[in-house]
């Protein structure tokens, strides 16, 4: 099959990658605005995150904040409890931070230039490139792992695009195909395509409407893209958590704001000890942590939870305080709270699978 050099034709490309993406496109609550704020939201929320699970939190959050002031003013646990089952939220963290520097210094007003953009906390190259393009019609490539796969089957490239090394082949083959009249249309056509089309398993490349253009069609060889380096197999971790009963409270912790589930509550408790039983190490760590002796433990459940570098296995007890004075080795913060106020706190997702038991 002949395929037509991006080179030679590469507004043809354009043009019908834009004519397929206005007739096709699916219907998104960003996609109806072109107001800064709503935008950066929606690529913030939509990083490793697919798109019908963002749906409901992005209107849940538009309308609870629903400009840059408001997000700025509302305390972060606030934010928090609306990211809630999200995940990865250091995102809502950062967005947080960077509203208050928005309000704080920058007049109130998002950035219309991409540098001053790029500073703010939690913005990277991709997210500075989609919000400038797609809110200011500013000229600069967005590349995510869709666009990354597109561009990848294109051009036939052996660069693994889960290797930091490859960014800058595919930021620049981005470059080059982005069209600089519509910039912010194009980023979101080529991530359509590479969402609903171009997809990473059977992508429907007869219907594709740049199959014209792609060598990895042209040589029947789509499913040898992209080239992806092997990862090491994903660790296990096995933790124990207690929750402690004093009358009919029991206590959470706050987790520190840097790191992984930063300023969430959860049940005190941590890693299992080589040799160590389940329920002797959640006395030791609730010993640990918080400083609390404990008795009458009971088992109550195991939970299964994956990150994206790890997985953890939770085994869960109660138990009933005994004594000590609450002090924290590790936690920022500590409450003793009724069960029914558990809603009020942002959450682990770990937690959750296991709330209903509780109560």
């Amino acid at each position: 099959m002949h395929i037509k050099s991006l080179t030679e034709h590469r507004q043809d490309f354009r043009n019908a990658l834009l004519n397929w993406f206005r007739d096709y496109q699916r219907e998104m609550p960003w996609r109806n605005t072109d107001d800064p704020y709503y935008i950066w939201v929606s690529e913030v929320m939509l990083q490793q995150t697919q798109v019908k699970k963002v749906v409901d939190y992005y209107e849940r959050f538009i309308a609870k904040f629903p400009d840059v002031q408001h997000l700025a003013a509302a305390p972060l646990q606030d934010v928090l409890k609306v990211w809630e089952g999200l995940g990865y939220y250091a995102r809502a963290r950062n967005l947080h931070k960077a509203a208050q520097v928005i309000v704080n210094e920058l007049d109130g007003e998002i950035p219309l230039d991409y540098a001053t953009f790029r500073k703010l906390p939690g913005v990277g190259d991709y997210s500075a490139a989609a919000v400038q393009s797609i809110a200011f019609n500013a000229p600069y490539a967005a590349v995510d792992g869709n666009i990354k796969r597109v561009v990848s089957r294109l051009f036939l490239m052996d660069a693994p695009i889960n290797d930091a090394k490859s960014a800058k082949l595919f930021q620049g083959r981005a470059d080059e195909l982005l069209d600089p009249t519509v910039p912010g249309l194009f980023n979101q056509a080529m991530m359509e395509l590479g969402a609903t089309v171009c997809r990473p398993k059977s992508p429907t490349c007869l219907i594709c409407p740049v199959n014209a253009f792609c060598e990895a069609f042209g040589t029947a060889r789509q499913d040898e893209f992209p080239k992806r380096r092997e990862r090491k197999p994903v660790p296990e971790h096995h933790i124990a958590v207690g929750v402690i009963y004093r009358g009919d409270e029991v206590l959470i912790t706050q987790r520190q704001f840097d790191g992984l589930l930063g300023g969430l509550w959860e049940f005190p408790g941590g890693q299992i000890a080589d040799g160590e039983t389940a329920e002797d190490a959640c006395v030791r760590q609730i010993a640990e942590v918080v400083n609390v002796s404990v008795g009458n433990i009971k088992y109550l459940a195991r939970v299964r939870h994956a990150f994206t570098h790890f997985k953890i296995v939770v085994d869960v007890f109660t138990c009933d305080y005994v004594s000590g004075e609450v002090v924290l080795n590790g936690p920022r913060d500590a409450k003793w709270i009724t069960v029914e106020s558990l809603g009020d706190y942002p959450l682990p997702r770990a937690t959750h699978k296991f709330l209903d038991k509780l109560r």
